[in-house]
């Protein structure tokens, strides 16, 4: 057979989750099979060494306009013309018009529920992104062959939202992994590397935030300010890609625009110096208030580093007994774990021994595997 994989940002500087996810996908594919045929579509773009070219594995640079045009109109017509069997969208959205079996992996229905962007908070580019999804993607449902989803919390989540009868079987969960360079970096070099690049301070707590409200910036940000009032230690905290702009917004929200002078925002960080950073920290912090999966988390276990996380959604199926749980939308609670974590030197020992053990649960290759047993019964069942 000759599968289509939807790949369309693989190529961009600064790849993110769904991006990422994506490109694990292809490269397990790569190593496992060898028999079946795949033409990998991509949007142009500066990062081409992301992709590999094997013997059947095709790469195009298909241009097309903005995502809805390129989705929705350029994708299915190459698809065709290459002779392609299947069409694997991998991002939320695919065209409603596919033009040959699909199948399409529904990372999450957020954009469709109460904390979507759309209702509040967020930039105008996400605005518009969850407009498109909740109107692409419930007409996408209907004419899948197989929808993928990455936890049994969100597969039945999408069950009830779509009404999905028991009989019907095109709704499965398949884990996400983690790569295998999160894992405790032993090289004091490359550690000193990561933090002099970054700026790092000796003392930090870790936090993934962004503008999505699902990442719950303003609750933590409230939580470490607590944490400071009660406390003597010299900690700061590390954030991402962030503007100082927004941040200063919701330091003022929260009542302590002095707050800044205690986190470090690194910029855009590459995946690869990322191990670096979650093993120096002192505490990872993800109390998100909705989560699809939370490869963050089991990155952060794998690098030996506790973890605060939430008990909502997905997170405590996936984090399973290795993470401090606590409820999101009390900050005192993200506070008290704060405390109880840095002055439990035990409590801390059995989270990063625990974290390491749940890491070790999830792989890429079984990802890979899962997936493509599903391409042959979509693939078997049209040619019936």
């Amino acid at each position: 057979m000759k599968i289509a994989i939807e790949g369309q940002r693989l190529f961009r500087t600064k790849k993110h989750g769904m991006d990422m996810v994506a490109l694990e996908l292809i490269n397990e594919l790569q190593k496992l099979d060898h028999e079946n045929e795949y033409v990998v579509f991509v949007k142009p773009d500066v990062d081409k060494d992301t992709l590999k070219k094997t013997k059947n594995f095709k790469v195009v640079e298909l241009p097309g306009g903005p995502y809805p045009t390129w989705e929705q109109f350029a994708l299915p017509k190459a698809a065709k013309k290459e002779g392609c069997d299947i069409l694997h969208c991998t991002s939320n959205t695919a065209p409603i018009n596919p033009g040959m079996p699909l199948v399409v992996t529904l990372h999450d229905i957020i954009y469709l529920e109460g904390i979507s962007i759309f209702k509040k908070g967020g930039t105008w580019y996400q605005k518009f992104g969850n407009m498109y999804r909740r109107y692409v993607v419930p007409a996408v449902v209907k004419k899948s062959d197989k929808i993928i989803t990455v936890s049994k919390f969100e597969r039945n989540r999408i069950k009830e939202f779509f009404g999905f009868p028991e009989s019907d079987d095109r709704l499965v969960a398949v884990y996400n992994g983690v790569s295998e360079h999160f894992r405790p970096v032993t090289d004091k070099d490359e550690l000193k590397r990561v933090k002099d690049k970054y700026k790092l301070p000796d003392r930090y707590f870790f936090f993934l935030g962004n503008t999505d409200p699902k990442k719950n910036t303003p609750g933590t940000l409230k939580a470490f300010s607590d944490y400071l009032k009660k406390t003597v230690e010299d900690v700061y905290l590390v954030m991402l890609d962030y503007e100082q702009q927004e941040l200063a917004k919701i330091l003022n929200s929260i009542g302590d625009p002095d707050l800044i002078k205690r986190i470090i925002l690194t910029g855009y960080v590459i995946n690869t110096d990322l191990p670096s950073i979650y093993q120096q920290c002192e505490i990872f912090l993800y109390p998100s208030l909705r989560e699809s999966f939370g490869i963050p988390m089991l990155e952060a276990m794998g690098c030996g580093s506790p973890v605060i996380t939430s008990n909502t959604s997905s997170m405590p199926e996936v984090s399973g007994d290795a993470a401090f749980i606590v409820d999101p939308y009390k900050p005192e609670e993200i506070t008290d774990a704060m405390i109880k974590i840095g002055n439990d030197e035990k409590l801390r020992r059995q989270l990063v021994e625990k974290g390491l053990k749940q890491a070790a649960k999830f792989s890429w290759k079984n990802m890979a595997l899962e997936v493509l047993e599903l391409y042959k019964t979509v693939y078997n069942n049209n040619k019936k």
